[in-house]
């Protein structure tokens, strides 16, 4: 699934989406030809609409039944975008499937219970509520562990600390916790 002008995005990956979803804004007419000839699907809609095309996206995923979905190439633009892409992720209907945004060297998910972190020894992990305290905050596989503590938005106490291992663990009591894994030692 490809979001308006993440389509770009995954074509420079190599990638060929089987579906275009937005009002095509951002889309050059070559690349539009391109993906017509090639049986690419189109959801179309207005450019004036009251969400963005990662949020029509997201919708399509949730009904066609994904229970995984990674974004990529929804953090690197303007802010405003990307602070709306990860409040996206926030919404109660994707509390039961696992999304993350990748941008290479970052990936960002939120934890509503608990999560696995996939990286290296010496990744930098960052946990930060979002909107209010996060309680009963425990990790594993991290230098600086917590047992139990609450996390407030306030305040950087779970910001920068670092991977031991290969996994690293997350689990709240309480709250909504966003994860920043940033990859050391690798290319964007």
């Amino acid at each position: 699934i490809a979001a308006d002008g993440g389509t770009r995005h995954a074509l420079a990956l190599g990638l060929l989406p089987s579906i275009v979803i937005g009002d095509l804004d951002s889309l050059t007419s070559d690349d539009r030809q391109r993906l017509e000839g090639s049986g690419v699907k189109f959801r179309l809609y207005p450019p004036d609409k009251n969400e963005t095309d990662l949020e029509l996206a997201l919708r399509f995923a949730l009904e066609a039944g994904y229970r995984s979905i990674l974004i990529l190439a929804a953090l690197g633009g303007r802010l405003d975008q990307s602070l709306g892409n990860l409040a996206l992720l926030t919404d109660p209907s994707l509390a039961e499937v696992d999304v993350r945004l990748d941008e290479g060297i970052e990936e960002v998910f939120f934890v509503r219970k608990q999560a696995d972190i996939q990286g290296r020894p010496g990744d930098t992990v960052s946990l930060l509520p979002w909107g209010s305290p996060a309680g009963g905050v425990t990790t594993e596989g991290l230098r600086w562990p917590l047992r139990g503590e609450t996390l407030y938005p306030d305040k950087t106490r779970g910001v920068s600390n670092e991977m031991l291992g290969e996994t690293a663990s997350v689990t709240i009591q309480s709250g909504l916790l966003l994860v920043v894994h940033r990859r050391q030692n690798r290319k964007t």
